[in-house]
C-alpha cells in the first residue's frame, strides 16, 4: 500500500470502564475523528487506575504509534494519575501552574455555589491545584469542566501523549484545541487521506457474504493486496461491510462494491454510510408519512428507536404499550374473541394490533410487535424468542414477518425492533 500510514494508539482508563461498569464512549469517538484525519488507530487499549499498568500500556502504545491519546484519570482523587504516569512516561517532570490553579478554583467554587456545597475550602483548594500540576513542556488545553487537557511530547523526541479528560462532555468540546496544538499538528500535517465506506445488508446469513467476497478474490485478487482494509459484522441481523482505504485504492473499492450489489441487489439497504434509522426517517419525511406504533415485548422501544432523531415527530405521532391483553383491546381495539382464540402471540393480533394503532391515530402506517421475549413464559407451540411483528398501511394491506430470535430476553427485544424497522422499511418501498 506504500507509504505507512500515521498512526495513533488510544488509552482508555478507568477501573470502571475496565470492568464494565461504564461503557467506554470516549475510544470510538476519537478513532472516528482520527480516520477522519487521515489517522489509521492501531489499538485501543483499557486499563484500571493503577499506576504500573497504565505505564505499561503507555509505553506498548508509544512504540509503534506517531501519537498517543489517552481518555479520563484527570480528577482530583488520589486514583486520578494519568497526568502523573504521563509526564513520567515521556520524562518530564511535573510543576504547579499557578495561573491555571486559580483558574480551576473559580470554576470549582462555581460549581459549588451552585450546588450548594459546604466542603471547606482549603479541601477544594488542595483538588483544584491537584488538577492544575503540569508536566514541563507540556500544552495546556482549556478546561472544560475542571479537568484541563494536555499535549505531552516525549523529552526524547519521540511520539506525544494528547491527555484528555474521561467524560465525553468534556472531551468532545476540547478535542479541537487539542488538534490544533503544535506537537499534533506536526503529525496530523504528515497524514494523508483515509477513505471509509459501509454497506449495511439486510437478510442474508453471514456464510453467504463470506462466500461472495471469496468469489470476489477468486475475480479481483486479494482485498489486502488491492489496498483495501475490509472488515464485517453482523449486528441484530444485519451485515455489515466497513472498507477503509486510501485513494488510489478507489477503484479496488469500485471493483467490490459492484460484487456485492450483483451478488445482493435490494437487500443492500444502505452503501452510503446511512444507518437503518435514516433511511426510514429520509423516507417518511420526504413524503409527508406518518407512524404509530403498538408494542408488546419491546415495551415502547420501537417508539423509542424512532424518535432518536431529532426532527422525529415529524413522522412519530405516538405509540401504544399493550402488555396486557386487557391493554390491547383497550388501547389499540383487539377484540377479545380474536385474543382467545389464537393468544396474544400470533400474526392475527399483531396485525389487529398495526391496524390499530394506525387507526386510533390516524398515520399512514401502524407497526406492531408481539412475543415471548424470555426468560420465562414460553411453551412447546409458542417458544421464548417467537415473536410477530406486522405493519399496516392507509390502504388497508398489513405485512407479516414471524421471528424466532435466540438469545436472552435484551436480545430478543433489540433484534425486534431492528426486524420491525425493516419490515417498515421493506413495506414503503412497495
Amino acid at each position: 500500500m506504500g507509504v505507512r500510514p500515521i498512526r495513533a494508539g488510544i488509552v482508555v482508563t478507568g477501573t470502571e470502564v475496565l470492568t464494565g461498569r461504564v461503557t467506554d464512549r470516549n475510544g470510538p469517538w476519537l478513532a472516528e475523528r482520527l480516520r477522519e484525519l487521515g489517522v489509521d488507530v492501531g489499538r485501543t487499549v483499557v486499563v484500571g487506575d493503577r499506576r504500573e499498568d497504565l505505564a505499561t500500556a503507555l509505553r506498548f502504545q508509544l512504540a509503534d504509534h506517531d501519537l498517543v491519546i489517552t481518555s479520563g484519570g484527570l480528577g482530583p482523587t488520589a486514583d486520578d494519575l494519568t497526568a502523573e504516569v504521563v509526564a513520567q512516561v515521556q520524562g518530564r517532570a511535573m510543576a504547579l501552574d499557578r495561573d491555571l490553579a486559580d483558574r480551576i478554583e473559580e470554576i470549582v467554587a462555581g460549581y459549588a455555589a451552585r450546588r450548594s456545597w459546604t466542603t471547606p475550602p482549603e479541601i477544594l483548594r488542595q483538588g483544584s491545584e491537584k488538577q492544575a500540576m503540569v508536566p514541563d513542556g507540556a500544552v495546556v488545553l482549556t478546561p472544560i469542566g475542571t479537568a484541563p487537557g494536555l499535549v505531552v511530547p516525549a523529552a526524547d523526541g519521540g511520539a506525544a501523549v494528547v491527555v484528555l479528560p474521561g467524560p465525553p462532555s468534556e472531551l468532545q468540546p476540547m478535542w479541537a484545541e487539542a488538534i490544533a496544538s503544535a506537537p499534533v499538528r506536526a503529525v496530523l500535517d504528515r497524514a494523508s487521506e483515509l477513505r471509509q465506506a459501509e454497506i449495511r445488508i439486510w437478510g442474508p446469513p453471514e456464510a453467504e457474504l463470506a462466500a461472495a467476497l471469496r468469489v470476489h478474490e477468486d475475480a479481483h485478487g486479494p482485498l489486502d493486496e488491492a489496498g483495501l482494509e475490509v472488515t464485517t459484522c453482523v449486528r441484530d441481523g444485519e451485515l455489515e461491510i466497513v472498507s477503509r482505504f486510501a485513494p488510489e485504492a478507489a477503484g479496488a473499492y469500485g471493483d467490490l462494491h459492484a460484487s456485492l450489489s450483483a451478488t445482493f441487489g435490494e437487500q443492500i439497504y444502505a452503501d452510503d454510510g446511512r444507518s437503518l434509522d435514516d433511511v426510514v426517517a429520509e423516507v417518511l419525511l420526504e413524503r409527508g408519512e406518518t407512524v404509530a406504533t403498538a408494542e408488546s415485548c419491546t415495551a415502547g422501544l420501537v417508539a423509542a428507536r424512532l424518535a432518536d432523531r431529532p426532527g422525529s415527530s415529524a413522522y412519530l405521532l405516538g405509540g401504544f404499550v399493550t402488555y396486557a391483553n386487557e391493554a390491547k383491546t383497550a388501547e389499540v381495539g383487539v377484540s377479545t374473541g380474536l385474543l382467545e382464540a389464537h393468544g396474544a402471540v400470533s400474526r392475527e393480533v399483531a396485525e389487529a394490533m398495526a391496524r390499530g394503532a394506525r387507526e386510533r391515530l390516524g398515520t399512514t402506517y401502524g407497526i406492531s410487535t408481539t412475543g415471548v421475549a424470555g426468560p420465562g413464559g414460553g411453551t412447546a407451540d409458542k417458544p421464548v424468542g417467537l415473536v410477530h411483528i406486522a405493519v399496516a398501511v392507509t390502504d388497508g394491506s398489513v405485512a407479516h414477518r414471524e421471528l424466532f430470535v435466540a438469545g436472552d430476553r435484551a436480545a430478543v427485544r433489540r433484534r425486534t425492533v431492528v426486524a420491525a424497522l425493516h419490515l417498515l422499511r421493506a413495506t414503503m418501498a412497495r
